[in-house]
């Protein structure tokens, strides 16, 4: 056993302790918490640094119920207080006026989703993520919330404080791990 600092142990614990959520109490998540969700989203590590993601944050009970209505994963919505919709630009911009496709959007939208479920467990907040990029799931997304065509939802994630008793999963499993070769 390694010897770790309690900054490392209490990082590595949060880590193992998150979980999915999907039952929330009814009552609102404090501004402050919104604000450190999303400051831990921004810190992500993302593709050339271009930090393309963007967060719709829903309070607003007959927007949340709308999303719950149209996506089939994410009826937990119908009793969750917030959820954050983590989406990203598609496309680069160039200083020579072309416009390419960001083929990293995905990868940085989902590092910055991890960092905010890391950051919900750090905070007692429960946390799920929803999946919205694919065909039905972004459109659905975006019947509810109008996006500019180069923007895509990644995923929609409801947050609250849990309201069930859920556990970690263990995920551990030597097995898939390869050393040096396959």
């Amino acid at each position: 056993m390694i010897d770790l600092s309690e900054r490392a142990k209490a990082v590595l614990e949060n880590i193992a302790s998150r979980r999915s959520v999907r039952s929330y109490e009814d009552r609102a998540v404090p501004a402050g918490m919104v604000e450190l969700l999303l400051r831990a989203a921004m810190a992500a590590p993302s593709a050339k640094n271009r930090q393309p993601w963007e967060f719709v944050v829903v309070d607003d009970r007959a927007t949340l119920d709308a999303l719950a209505d149209r996506l089939r994963y994410a009826k937990m919505l119908a009793g969750a207080p917030l959820a954050i919709i983590v989406c990203a630009v598609t496309t680069i911009g160039h200083s020579d006026g072309t416009v390419t496709e960001n083929p990293f959007w995905e990868h940085d939208a989902s590092a910055a989703t991890e960092n905010l479920l890391l950051a919900a467990e750090a905070l007692g907040l429960g946390a799920v993520w929803t999946a919205a990029s694919d065909p039905e799931r972004s459109e659905a997304v975006k019947s509810v919330i109008p996006m500019p065509d180069d923007i895509m939802p990644l995923c929609v994630v409801p947050i609250g404080f849990p309201a069930g008793a859920e556990q970690p999963k263990d995920k551990w499993n030597p097995g898939k791990i390869h050393h040096n070769r396959w």
